[in-house]
């Protein structure tokens, strides 16, 4: 009986999440981005700690990338060498290294590079996004600015670099683009 609950419950929620992905209207033309988003915003956000819906200000996304990355979930950057470069030294910047190694391979930390993830929602650009900015019930905290420092808005980092750094990842992941 409990397997059966567990079942219709993981299909309930990836119902619910096939379902919230196919907005047409980007987020960039109105408001926030959350996983209880009024309608207009094409990808939601949920927390990998609790899957609860967080919010990320819309104005957040600032650049080209991160808006189409808001409209589509898509990250543009992947096999960009020059985002990949800017990836790889926000990694090193922020002592990602200390915990996934120098290659996001694993160390104390899990690898980040797949096939297998300790969090089946990083084997997506969206999902590795949401648990890189809120951070993980695993032991890592959030990265993203406003959330790494609690009330400090100048800690932590923006959407367009979280990009650069899942890129950096992807292009040490053997083909797995994150993008499928």
């Amino acid at each position: 009986m409990k397997n059966l609950k567990l079942t219709l419950v993981i299909a309930f929620l990836a119902a619910g999440m096939v379902a919230c992905s196919k907005s047409d209207k980007p987020a960039a033309e109105g408001g926030k981005a959350s996983e209880a988003a009024p309608a207009g915003n094409a990808i939601q956000f949920v927390d990998t700690q609790e899957g609860k819906p967080i919010t990320i200000d819309a104005a957040l996304f600032d650049t080209p990338a991160a808006k189409e990355f808001l409209a589509t979930g898509k990250n543009p950057y992947v096999g960009n060498e020059e985002a990949i470069a800017k990836g790889k030294k926000t990694f090193q910047l922020y002592s990602c290294t200390q915990c996934h190694g120098p290659e996001a391979k694993g160390q104390v930390g899990p690898g980040l590079t797949g096939p297998t993830f300790r969090y089946a929602k990083d084997a997506n650009n969206k999902g590795m996004f949401e648990t890189i900015w809120h951070g993980t019930n695993g032991g890592m905290g959030a990265k993203g600015i406003g959330l790494m420092v609690p009330g400090d808005n100048t800690q932590g980092v923006k959407p367009d670099e979280v990009l650069q750094v899942i890129a950096w990842v992807r292009s040490m992941s053997n083909g797995l683009t994150g993008n499928e």
